[in-house]
């Protein structure tokens, strides 16, 4: 009783004593929920209005929406309007749940059930939406809905390219039943062909990730992810959006870039203060305030870039915490920032597939870390190959791949030096001859070990 006091803030007085087991308080919780928990507020001969609060998709009933009926009476095979999307259909099945489901010829005011419509697609009965009748429709919508926006995107591609017709199936029986979930082909000259996908959060990217994977049996590689930016270019009204870091305009015609930021909540043992804040602070965050919620626990509440948060800040607060640490946050808004493209040219040729969008604090360091992996991964050429890191036409970091050399001067066993000289000019001709015709051929190997480096940043 003291810890729901101290931690859920619920009044010592306001908690029942209960055992399933023995049988103990049920008359009191009962009880307690017909005291405590208002009766239905609405009118049953009003418009209809019924809250969408889920919803699936069957194949033979197509999609099923869970309501409840805030004002008027559902009854069966009646025609029905979904307020946000606009789209009508026939009630094909009206029932409620016992727990299973059981069809009945109306729900009223207050009553919990479920509308199967007919509907071929779940994104035409999204949860929030508000339920009507189509021939005597509500004058407005419930209050409080909002279109459920992804704020995380990712690149995801089949490990074999013949998998591409199967990527596709599955997304789109995943789809059916998460209208959250948005995704549209794009191709990249590392990985082939792929699809961007929009999540809710990361807790929503790796569940999709994992579903694609275990019911449809696909190996799949997913980009590091990324959030949408808003930039503004000179002399142009219009914001573009980007989330893929090929789309971005050359430096030259940008003047503003704006990114999401979100207010996060940390509760943490107090012993981890110092190095949870320090996270935070290295990772773009500012401080907001900190609440002792009892002497050995305290919340903290951090405003930073999604971008910041996306990449491996949940890891790395578990391990700064010994795994005591919890993570929630809601998302704000769009802020301007000192955003810049990181592009990677091998050879003085760009590699989209590598280019990344980072805060200009942070360009030089992970510049200098990407071209020194590179270094190592990219396979010696018989010229001499330089990486480099950019932002715009100015190099903030260089590595390079030495070129392979035949030693023309083995077959010399004395003589003039002209003759020696004369070959080693040769050999440099020709290396310079290479360089300008020879093109490099980045393995696949080695996007792959960039991804999975992204993914530690």
């Amino acid at each position: 009783m003291a810890e729901l006091e101290e931690t859920l803030a619920i009044p010592r007085e306001e908690v029942i004593l209960a055992s399933a087991k023995e049988g103990i308080g049920i008359d009191e919780i009962l009880e307690a929920i017909v005291t405590r928990i208002p009766p239905p507020s609405g009118a049953a001969n009003a418009s209809l209005q019924a809250l969408v609060f889920d919803s699936h998709y069957d194949p033979y009933k197509g999609v099923v929406a869970y309501v409840r009926v805030a004002n008027g009476t559902l009854h069966d095979h009646e025609r029905i309007r979904f307020m946000a999307t606009g789209v009508e259909s026939d009630i094909l099945e009206l029932g409620y749940f016992r727990p299973q489901p059981v069809p009945t010829r109306r729900l009223t005011v207050g009553e919990v059930g479920y509308v199967a419509s007919g509907l071929k697609s779940i994104a035409d009965a999204r949860v929030g939406d508000t339920l009507t009748d189509a021939d005597r429709p509500a004058a407005e919508p419930l209050p409080g809905y909002k279109t459920a926006l992804p704020l995380v995107f990712a690149g995801i591609y089949p490990m074999r390219g013949d998998e591409y017709p199967l990527l596709r199936d599955a997304l789109e029986k995943l789809h059916l039943n998460d209208a959250s979930f948005v995704y549209e082909p794009e191709s990249s000259v590392a990985l082939g062909f792929g699809y961007r996908c929009g999540f809710l959060g990361l807790l929503h990217m790796e569940i999709v990730q994992e579903r694609l994977e275990r019911e449809f049996g696909l190996e799949l590689i997913a980009s590091a992810p990324s959030v949408e930016y808003r930039v503004r270019r000179l002399h142009r009204a219009d914001e573009i959006v980007v989330d893929n870091p090929a789309q971005f305009p050359p430096a030259g015609e940008v003047e503003g870039i704006s990114e999401p930021w979100v207010s996060a909540t940390v509760i943490t043992p107090t012993d981890y203060i110092g190095p949870i804040m320090d996270l935070a602070t290295t990772r773009r965050g500012d401080f907001i305030n900190m609440e002792y919620l009892d002497p050995k626990r305290v919340n903290l509440h951090f405003e930073m870039p999604l971008a910041e948060l996306i990449i491996d800040f949940y890891d790395q607060l578990k391990s700064r915490s010994s795994g005591y640490a919890s993570l929630d946050y809601a998302y704000l808004g769009y802020r301007p920032g000192d955003l810049v493209k990181l592009d990677i040219m091998v050879s003085g040729e760009p590699v989209d597939a590598l280019s990344l969008i980072v805060h200009r604090s942070n360009a030089f360091r992970v510049g200098k870390a990407l071209v020194e992996q590179l270094k190592e991964l990219i396979p010696r050429q018989m010229f001499e190959v330089p990486v480099q890191a950019a932002i715009g036409s100015h190099i903030i970091s260089r590595e390079t791949i030495r070129a392979m050399r035949k030693n023309v001067l083995a077959k010399c066993y004395g003589g003039d030096i002209t003759r020696k000289r004369k070959l080693l000019e040769k050999q440099k001709e020709g290396k310079q001859r290479m360089k300008r015709i020879g093109s490099v051929e980045i393995p696949q190997e080695a996007f792959l070990a960039i991804l999975r480096m992204n993914d530690g940043q």
